[in-house]
């Protein structure tokens, strides 16, 4: 086969315990997008046991195929099961891109499908386009984030890559959409080298930081732990959360959840005020997506003043309390309003 031969873009529909993987709907609308340089069909592929009823939200979502394999072996994910499962469908169907999330599955099963289809793997692409020569190309940070480098896998096929969550919006649900099912048989057997005793979800002391609608997000420039209570209550007071680039996480002042960055989470909240946060290529890829952001900072040539709607170039133990005080003031002010 020559590499076009190869048709179809297929968007790897990642699932557990029955729920899609919100970064399944953002590569299926980004799926969409190059479907205007490329004319190929928008395909989803979902592997599991009993998930006939997520179809219709792959339809909903942009999904004009959905290519499904139900078996028993692939009721929990599992390595090799699934690795099997994908390879024989994509040697059968012969997809000319098959796109990954860049969750810790996606990041564990995509090595394994580049070595089973002998192809090239683009890992934590940030953004997914073609040239003026027409050429695909995944767009990734380069040598600790100081370069963003474009990678295009020229001869082999499928080109696959996995995604950074959050990059792309997902299209709003169009409901009763529909699409062509293709229900697929593989031949697959569990895998005898462990078995899943139990499984028990994270107990997390409060919100998730990537859905919350304002963040209050602490850096490298904080100056002690103490520090962090006054952005606590200034995120209290605004209904938001408290997060940090990855140095408070690695001082152990604030736990891995509260990560932004590349390595962390991403976040599109509608407001973040970064406190003390020079801004490095990682972090801001976590949260470049925000509504409106608001940074305070001493130096006034930090880098994440170039992404900021709003800047203060400050002390923040000078504004962040000001801040406060001007907000209870007005919050809690009983004086007559004009």
């Amino acid at each position: 086969m020559t590499k076009e031969d190869y048709k179809g873009m297929w968007v790897f529909a990642e699932q557990e315990n029955g729920v899609i993987e919100g970064t399944v709907f953002e590569l299926l609308a980004k799926a969409g997008e190059l479907k205007a340089h490329n004319g190929e069909e928008v395909i989803a592929v979902l592997l599991g046991s009993g998930v006939e009823g997520l179809i219709p939200s792959l339809f909903a979502h942009g999904a004009e195929k959905v290519v499904v394999a139900d078996h028993p072996a692939l009721k929990e994910y599992s390595a090799r099961p699934y690795q099997q499962a994908l390879t024989q469908l994509a040697k059968k169907h012969s997809p000319s891109m098959i796109l990954y999330g860049a969750t810790p599955l996606g990041r564990d099963l995509a090595p394994r499908m580049m070595v089973s289809l002998e192809t090239g793997l683009t890992a934590d692409a940030i953004d997914l386009g073609y040239d003026e020569d027409g050429t695909f190309y995944q767009t990734t940070p380069a040598y600790g984030g100081k370069i963003l480098a474009h990678i295009v896998i020229n001869e082999r096929r499928p080109q696959m890559t996995t995604v950074h969550p959050k990059m792309f919006s997902p299209i709003a649900p169009l409901e009763g959409a529909v699409g062509k099912v293709l229900r697929e048989r593989v031949d697959v057997t569990a895998d005898d080298c462990y078995t899943v005793v139990e499984t028990v979800r994270e107990e997390n002391a409060g919100k998730s930081i990537a859905t919350a609608e304002v963040i209050i997000a602490g850096g490298r420039g904080i100056k002690c732990q103490d520090d962090l209570a006054m952005l606590e209550e200034l995120a209290g007071l605004l209904g938001g959360q408290i997060a940090s680039s990855r140095p408070l996480v690695d001082n152990g002042w604030l736990t891995h959840d509260k990560q932004i960055g590349q390595s962390g989470a991403t976040v599109k909240p509608k407001l973040i005020l970064n406190v003390a946060i020079s801004g490095s290529v990682q972090y801001q890829l976590g949260m470049c997506g925000a509504g409106c952001i608001a940074s305070v900072n001493q130096t006034g040539e930090a880098p994440i003043f170039d992404i900021s709607h709003f800047g203060a170039v400050s002390d923040y133990r000078k504004l962040i309390p000001a801040l406060i005080a001007e907000i209870k003031s007005r919050k809690y002010s009983t004086a007559p309003q004009n």
